[in-house]
């Protein structure tokens, strides 16, 4: 089962910028937001946009860079997709951890449109797989 295309999100406006199109997408977070941001913040942000737009399925990714200590915390939180880098000390411990959960921990993330680039706003439908929703067609 494929999933949606993934967009880079940095805060609640982002992710609620990602979802208003309409179309199934994944919330994926800055690297190493996790040790920046917070597993709770993410989790926030993440059960905010998608109250905001209920009928639009959005899976989400946390990347939590080589923390492993983060990842846990995440899964304690119930995310379920996250970002740990191979590297990581006790990446093991926690695949296992992650694997008894259901939940799926990456080496890296999935190709991305980051909503940081000016160019994203011309580009995202087109990233979700609609229209081209730039002025005449010109993204």
């Amino acid at each position: 089962m494929s999933e949606p295309p993934a967009v880079i999100v940095h805060g609640l406006a982002d992710a609620e910028r990602a979802l208003a199109p309409g179309r199934p997408v994944t919330l994926l977070s800055a690297p190493g937001a996790a040790l920046y941001l917070g597993v709770a913040a993410w989790r926030a942000i993440v059960t905010r946009a998608r109250a905001a737009h209920p009928a639009v399925p959005a899976p989400d990714i946390l990347d939590c860079a080589d923390a492993t200590g983060y990842a846990f915390s995440a899964l304690r939180l119930g995310l379920h997709d996250l970002v740990l880098w191979p590297p990581a000390p006790g990446r093991a411990a926690c695949a296992a951890a992650a694997a008894a959960l259901g939940a799926r921990l990456r080496e890296a993330p999935p190709p991305a449109l980051d909503l940081a680039d000016r160019k994203a706003a011309r580009t995202l439908a087109a990233w979700l797989g609609g229209a081209d929703d730039s002025p005449l067609g010109l993204g």
